[in-house]
């Protein structure tokens, strides 16, 4: 499993920051833009990944991710993490859509930022900023530190169970981001 920590108030954050944004994904955290969006076609499809199988990816075919930390909907990924952690949203008023090869539910909760993230069996579901192109999983089995608050992270698959990560390598405390 590979594991990332940042340091708050450190120079941990502030590299972290600045290679996010270099990133080549234009989303910002419930702005309802860029690869998380949502807004045209169906917000949740299925795509075959790599070490992974059937998962969940959203309307740009970028992977989707929980954590094991947001149970019963209750948001913990917010700023540092969401800078990271890219919440999957939808515009005021909109509805999730997703495509027919799905059994589960969506549903949307409301962020403490006020956007509203879509869940997918009461998961609330982001993209990471590392995966540079539809159809990788990169984060599937981070583990990092955001506010006190320890993230194990998993790419939604469609049966719902939690893939095995492709990589189990760990680079200790290291910085990943």
């Amino acid at each position: 499993m590979r594991r990332y920590t940042t340091v708050l108030g450190g120079v941990a954050v502030l590299t972290g920051l600045v290679l996010a944004g270099c990133a080549s994904t234009s989303a910002t955290p419930g702005s309802g833009t860029g690869p998380t969006g949502g807004t045209s076609g169906t917000t949740v499809s299925t795509m075959t990944l790599p070490g992974i199988g059937a998962s969940l990816v959203d309307a740009s075919g970028h992977a989707l991710y929980f954590a094991d930390a947001e149970v019963g909907g209750q948001i913990k990924c917010v700023d540092p993490c969401s800078s990271f952690w890219i919440p999957l949203t939808v515009a005021d008023g909109s509805t999730p859509t997703k495509d027919a090869t799905l059994t589960g539910t969506l549903t949307l909760v409301t962020r403490p930022d006020g956007g509203h993230q879509v869940m997918y069996d009461n998961k609330p579901l982001y993209t990471f900023v590392q995966d540079n192109a539809p159809g990788q999983a990169t984060g599937d089995g981070f583990t990092d530190n955001f506010n006190g608050t320890a993230f194990v992270w998993h790419a939604a698959t469609v049966s719902g169970a939690v893939a095995s990560p492709a990589s189990s390598a760990s680079t200790g405390d290291g910085y990943g981001y």
